[in-house]
């Protein structure tokens, strides 16, 4: 079982990482903290100062259609907000 799944690239996210040396991963639903800061350190090399989870539940989704109701919903979603010891950096764009 993988921990990390893949870095999240939004606007949040980049200017955390900027601004607070702070990246955000979507991991494991069942992955705990200590897990997660050692998958980082071992994938990028760097020290992990502190990790925060967030759970997101599914959004669910309705819609009226000429055959019926359909109801579905998504899927849920686990992210970690990593901050990375001072001097530390994490480069995503270095393999492409």
């Amino acid at each position: 079982m993988s921990v990390l799944i893949k870095p999240v690239i939004s606007e949040k996210a980049t200017a955390n990482s900027e601004l607070k040396n702070c990246y955000t991963f979507e991991v494991s639903k069942d992955a705990n903290k200590i897990q997660i800061k050692e998958a980082i350190e071992s994938a990028y090399g760097v020290e992990v100062a502190s990790v925060r989870t967030l759970n997101y539940g599914p959004k669910r989704k309705v819609r009226y259609t000429k055959t019926g109701l359909q109801v579905g919903k998504t899927n849920t979603v686990k992210k970690a907000v990593v901050q990375v010891a001072e001097g530390g950096t994490i480069d995503f764009y270095s393999n492409i």
